[in-house]
């Protein structure tokens, strides 16, 4: 999708709107990952370990959350250093000396795409640690069912990737793709081996809360984006499906009892 050019103003509005609705599923579903811990340990009446987890979750979650603020914040007054830089007649500005980092070379479409699978790739470790801790169980079949649910819904998740390329009209290089893919679908691997072979539920609390903290600061700037195309109610229409794509893929899941 992300190679796809001459799109409509109409359908661009509308893979970023069903990008943003697939994240806000996301949200909650990572959200429900991080609290359901704490909310057991609560329940139980287990203060010092509700205590512990609840700290991990504020920590986690505003480690993901602010880490991309700050992040933003130092690139956008890094690109305004650049953009008031003179240079005068016979005499070279010292940007011509301090050459482009990769980053500063995307476009504000590319490094929102970054950025989303850097948080999908988060949300991804915890559903590796899931596919492990059932394969460590000896319970193949759920391992088998969760692996095939588990990539239903990370197709989808695909879609919010390419979603700010697409709606700003660039076309990203298959390097760039694999790059993303890479970001968002390893972790996934990687969680499989940890959680095949080791197990914490403090950890996971920390990666689903750094998760949600990232995709609640992405969902905010393509809610920004989704304004300035102007298609009010196909945006909210095509966000509204985005959460009912990401539900549905998750029921899958849902269905093997998990």
């Amino acid at each position: 999708m992300g190679r796809i050019q001459g799109l409509s103003s109409g359908t661009r509005a509308g893979l970023s709107a069903l990008a943003t609705g697939i994240l806000i599923f996301l949200l909650w579903d990572v959200l429900t990952g991080a609290v359901d811990p704490i909310e057991s340990a609560l329940t139980a009446r287990h203060w010092g370990r509700f205590s512990w987890l609840a700290a991990l979750g504020v920590g986690g979650f505003a480690l993901g959350m602010m880490s991309l603020v700050y992040y933003s914040e130092w690139m956008r007054n890094r690109s305004q250093r650049r953009a008031t830089t003179l240079v005068g007649p016979g005499a070279a500005a010292i940007d011509e000396f301090d050459k482009r980092g990769w980053l500063d070379g995307l476009t504000p479409g590319k490094q929102l795409a970054l950025l989303i699978a850097v948080g999908i790739g988060v949300h991804n470790f915890g559903e590796g640690l899931a596919i492990g801790q059932a394969a460590a169980a000896s319970q193949i079949s759920l391992a088998v069912t969760l692996i095939i649910g588990f990539s239903l819904h990370n197709a989808t998740e695909g879609f919010g990737i390419c979603g700010p390329m697409s709606g700003e009209g660039t076309q990203p290089t298959w390097g760039f793709l694999a790059l993303l893919g890479t970001i968002g679908g390893l972790p996934t691997f990687l969680g499989t081996l940890l959680g095949q072979s080791w197990s914490s539920e403090a950890m996971s609390v920390v990666f689903f809360a750094v998760a949600a903290g990232s995709i609640l600061y992405v969902v905010q700037e393509l809610l920004a984006v989704n304004r300035k195309y102007g298609h009010t109610v196909l945006v909210t229409w095509v966000v509204l499906a985005g959460i009912v794509l990401g539900f549905a893929t998750d029921f899958v899941i849902s269905a093997s009892g998990v």
